[in-house]
């Protein structure tokens, strides 16, 4: 392990962008999508599986991890990276998308913000400093800091609030984030030494709001920045129009990550507009639901069209699942509810968006990628072949 943090931008094609991420178990190459492993797994999969699929870095939840099994309990053996046998880096978000998504169960304060768990109902308090905390006992090479990710629609009043309690928070962040990493808060040892903090940028969708948070972020010292608050129900063009805008803001020589974000197309056209890091649940949760992604654009395998069909998912696919099965045979375990219909299926989407991202970064290399984006699109938009 190294305990030095860099990036390199290697070459650009407009705002696209290839780099190079030095974190401390390792290098991730951008532009990267990282799986998401919520509770330290990526649903489905066995760790050997993922592997396979040869993903950079993926991504764990601060807060489920906190309450199940516990980020002592973790650290105690060995931090996240040895508790589940993975060797290579690990990005944990800090819980603050469930002050959006568990928004029924919580209460924002300027201390933090207080759930009720879902597991038991019992009170949890998560605060920046204790995010903090909780990520460095995980020991993953990138903690987030807490952040409030505001609903859509909102007022501007509503948005202008939240980002404003996200400037405060990001500075109680950092400060903790610097007296753990020297060593000077007790009983909370950072399990992953070179271990770096991202801020986030909110702002939903106001341009004003959103300068207003890049400069108050950037300030800070963060060693990165992501860009939060986008992917919660706006459109599209609108969503598109923040990330051009905000990534335009945001260090050159620093990575840009999107937070849950997205479709193929989403990862192609954000990567358009400066974006290097993407994680999104899509691939693996419309895996369980039986959505295949293709280079001809999504399939559904329990549609009867498939009973009798003897290709593969995608004919153009090299992964595992389309190297030796049918559509046919997915079908089949699908509609019988075998779990193994799940994994083949997880298997073939996470092999789509990592390849998709190896493809991106192939063409901005070798000055392609406006040629690349465009046949992308078109590819996408067909019927998949019968």
């Amino acid at each position: 392990m190294t305990s030095s943090f860099a990036f390199d931008v290697v070459c650009g094609d407009g705002a696209a962008r290839r780099g190079r991420l030095r974190l401390p178990h390792g290098t991730v190459e951008t532009p990267a999508f990282m799986p998401v492993g919520t509770r330290a797994a990526i649903r489905g999969l066995t760790v050997d599986q993922v592997e396979a699929l040869d993903p950079d870095i993926i991504l764990a939840n601060t807060y489920h991890l906190h309450l199940r099994p516990g980020d002592t309990l973790i650290a105690e053996l060995g931090g996240l990276h040895t508790f589940m046998g993975w060797t290579r880096p690990i990005l944990t978000d800090s819980g603050g998308y469930q002050v959006f998504s568990l928004a029924t169960r919580r209460r924002v304060d300027e201390t933090g913000v207080t759930f009720r768990s879902h597991l038991d109902g019992q009170l949890l308090s998560l605060t920046p400093e204790s995010a903090v905390e909780i990520q460095a006992r995980l020991g993953s090479d990138i903690a987030m800091m807490f952040d409030e990710c505001p609903p859509w629609p909102a007022s501007f009043e509503t948005v202008e609030a939240a980002m404003e309690r996200t400037l405060r928070w990001a500075r109680r962040a950092r400060e903790h984030f610097e007296r753990v990493r020297a060593g000077q808060v007790p009983d909370v040892p950072m399990s992953t030494p070179g271990q770096v903090q991202f801020g986030i940028v909110q702002g939903g969708t106001f341009p004003e709001l959103r300068d207003r948070s890049v400069a108050g972020t950037v300030a800070l010292g963060f060693e990165a920045y992501a860009i939060g608050g986008l992917s919660v129900g706006e459109p599209t063009d609108i969503m598109y129009e923040m990330v051009a805008h905000t990534a335009a803001q945001l260090p050159v020589d620093r990575p840009r990550y999107l937070m849950g974000v997205g479709t193929p197309l989403d990862l192609v056209e954000c990567v358009a507009r400066g974006i290097d890091m993407f994680d999104c649940v899509l691939p693996t949760r419309n895996a369980r639901n039986g959505q295949l992604f293709t280079r001809r654009g999504p399939i559904v395998i329990k549609h009867a069209q498939y009973a009798r069909d003897p290709l593969p998912p995608d004919p153009e696919c090299g992964c595992p699942t389309c190297r030796r099965h049918s559509r046919a045979y997915l079908r089949h375990l699908f509609l019988a509810g075998e779990m193994s219909a799940a994994a083949l299926n997880t298997v073939h989407n996470l092999y789509f968006y990592l390849d998709t991202m190896k493809a991106i970064g192939k063409a901005i290399e070798s000055g392609s990628f406006s040629s690349f984006r465009r046949q992308f699109h078109e590819a996408y938009a067909r019927r998949p072949a019968e």
